[in-house]
C-alpha cells in the first residue's frame, strides 16, 4: 500500500500528466496559425504557451524528488524540490515576458508585415483560449487539494497564457481593422500581466525557503499547554516545506511525575498537535518545573 506521500505524488503527477497533453495540443494550434498567417504575435504566444509543457515536463521529475523519505542527508524530506521548481517556472515566465516585450517593441519601432487572418484562425485560437481557462481552473483547484506548489505555479503561469492570447486575439481583429498598432500595445500590456504572476509565485515560494513560521507560536503554546499534565510551553518553532509542517517546543511538567507519566503526556502533545493544527512531525523535550 502506498504511503499518504507516494499516494499524494501519484495524484500530483497524473494532473500533470493529463495536462501535458492539453498544453502539447494549444502550442501545436498556436504553431499552425502562426506560420500560416506569418503573425509573429501568435508565434510568440505559442513560444509562450510551449513553456507550460515545458513546465509539465519538469514537474513530472520534480514531485518525484519531492516525494522521497527522509533520508542522513536531508532529514526533514525532499519536499523544498517542489518550492525550486515552483521558482523554475518564474524562470521560464522570465523568458516569455523577455520574448513579449522585445517582439511588442520590435513592432512599434518598425512594423510588422500585413498579415492576413481567416475566421477559422481566430475560431481555433478561441479554442486554445478555453482549453486555458480550463487548464488554470483544474490545475489551480487540485493544487490547492494536494497542497502542491508546482501545480499552483504552473495553474499561475497559464492564467498568464489566458491574458495572452486574449491580447492576441483582440490585437489580430484591430490589427484586420487598420489598427496596426494594437497588437504590440496589448502585447506589452500582457507582459505586466505575466510579470506580475512571476512575482506571485515568487512571493508564495519565499515562507517555505526563508523557514518561515508556520502558525503562531501563540497557537502552538495553547495546544500543547491545554494537554493535561503541562505547565507551560515555550522554545516554540514550526516551519513548512511544501505541504508538510514540522513545529519544535519544550514543554515542563511537575518535577515529581515519573519518566513514564512525563513521556504519556509528551506523546498526548504531539498528537494534540497533528490533530488539531495539522504539524506531520512534532518533536516535543520535556524538562521539570
Amino acid at each position: 500500500m502506498d504511503t499518504p506521500a507516494q499516494a499524494r505524488e501519484r495524484a500530483v503527477r497524473r494532473v500533470l500528466a493529463a495536462l501535458l497533453l492539453a498544453n502539447l495540443a494549444v502550442v501545436a494550434i498556436k504553431a499552425v496559425i502562426g506560420f500560416a498567417t506569418g503573425s509573429l504575435s501568435v508565434l510568440s504566444d505559442a513560444v509562450a504557451s510551449s513553456v507550460d509543457g515545458i513546465n509539465n515536463i519538469l514537474g513530472l521529475a520534480v514531485v518525484r524528488f519531492a516525494a522521497r523519505d527522509p533520508d542522513d542527508d536531508h532529514p526533514y524530506g525532499h519536499a523544498k524540490f517542489e518550492t525550486l521548481g515552483a521558482l523554475a517556472i518564474v524562470v521560464f515566465l522570465s523568458v516569455s515576458i523577455f520574448e513579449l516585450v522585445r517582439t511588442a517593441i520590435g513592432h512599434l519601432l518598425h512594423g510588422g508585415e500585413p498579415i492576413t487572418v481567416r475566421p477559422v484562425d481566430l475560431a481555433l485560437l478561441g479554442l486554445t483560449l478555453a482549453i486555458n481557462i480550463w487548464v488554470a481552473w483544474y490545475e489551480r483547484r487540485r493544487g490547492q487539494a494536494l497542497q502542491s506548489e508546482i501545480l499552483l505555479a504552473d495553474a499561475a503561469h497559464t492564467q498568464a497564457d489566458v491574458y495572452v492570447t486574449m491580447a492576441v486575439i483582440i490585437g489580430l481583429m484591430l490589427t484586420q481593422a487598420g489598427f496596426g498598432w494594437a497588437d504590440p500595445v496589448l502585447t506589452l500590456i500582457v507582459a505586466v500581466f505575466v510579470a506580475h504572476t512571476g512575482w506571485a509565485v515568487v512571493m508564495q515560494a519565499m515562507p517555505t525557503l526563508m523557514d518561515q513560521a508556520a502558525l503562531d507560536s501563540r497557537e502552538i503554546r495553547r495546544v500543547a499547554t491545554d494537554v493535561p499534565g503541562v505547565e507551560s510551553a515555550y522554545a516554540i518553532r514550526s516551519r513548512s516545506t511544501g505541504h508538510q509542517r514540522f513545529a519544535e517546543l519544550t514543554i515542563s511538567v511537575p518535577g515529581q511525575v515519573s519518566v513514564e507519566s512525563a513521556h504519556h503526556v509528551t506523546d498526548a502533545v504531539e498528537d494534540a498537535l497533528r490533530r488539531d493544527l495539522g504539524f506531520h512531525v512534532v518533536v516535543v523535550h520535556v524538562e521539570p518545573c
